[in-house]
């Protein structure tokens, strides 16, 4: 896709974008609205620096394992990766549509004394811009955007020959939809009711196409599910609810 046709689309759904506006404040509240994402960050956070450090030849033993590492996080919200990941020593881009969770998650970095470079912007405009990166985290957004294959082409052409991308979603599935939506949303009231809507949940077959379209290589597939008895999030060979897909771009020929 050339640049001007990426510039006459849009990935924003403007409603999606108000609603977690609203809830902006709730963010860096572990017991609030995000409850659920801050349960989730452990295991993605682990799967997040394994992989890089795999693929970088980093020690994840050293507290600073991704020092020097260009890193985007796109539809960042209230920052929940960014500070981590920055304070790994990571140079962090952390980007959202919507201009109130970015001044929330500046604020929270201000105060935290963690280094974030924070942008009210979209996935398009920043590669329409030429912005790369050695790792793009693609985290809990794509089923939120109005243009999945705009949205994931914009991403690919943001990452660096010899980087990565990180995807994590939710499948489209019947299973999905019982315990992803109707428990979550209804039942155990963990997320927001209107959170995730079902025909906008994204399959993996859906990722991967515009991924491998772009040029770039599915290296991992894991599934991620809840253990009632741990509280806790783990990885899983089954992706029919939460799932993470890994993707490298080939180094460039010397």
């Amino acid at each position: 896709m050339s640049a001007v046709e990426m510039s006459q689309r849009s990935t924003i759904d403007q409603s999606e974008v108000d609603h977690f506006s609203r809830l902006a404040s709730e963010w860096w509240d572990p017991a609030g609205k995000f409850k659920p994402l801050h349960k989730f960050n452990p295991v993605r956070l682990q799967y997040i620096r394994e992989n890089i450090c795999s693929h970088f030849d980093r020690d994840p033993k050293k507290p600073h394992a991704l020092n020097g590492l260009r890193i985007l996080d796109i539809g960042c919200g209230g920052g929940l990766l960014c500070e981590p990941v920055a304070r790994m020593g990571a140079v962090v881009v952390g980007a959202d549509a919507s201009e109130v969770n970015i001044e929330v998650a500046g604020l929270h970095a201000r105060q935290s004394g963690v280094e974030v470079d924070y942008r009210a912007t979209t996935a398009e405009d920043l590669a329409d811009a030429g912005e790369q990166f050695d790792v793009v985290l693609n985290m809990e957004v794509v089923e939120h955007v109005a243009d999945v294959d705009l949205f994931m082409e914009a991403c690919c052409q943001m990452v660096k020959p010899g980087g990565l991308m990180f995807v994590a979603t939710i499948n489209r599935t019947l299973k999905a939809r019982g315990l992803a939506i109707f428990m979550a949303e209804q039942v155990l009231r963990w997320l927001p009711k209107g959170t995730h809507d079902y025909d906008k949940l994204v399959r993996p077959e859906e990722l991967e196409t515009p991924i491998e379209r772009s040029g770039m290589t599915i290296i991992d597939r894991t599934g991620v599910f809840y253990n009632v008895f741990t509280d806790s999030w783990n990885r899983s060979r089954d992706l029919d609810v939460n799932y993470m897909v890994l993707a490298e771009r080939a180094k460039a020929q010397s």
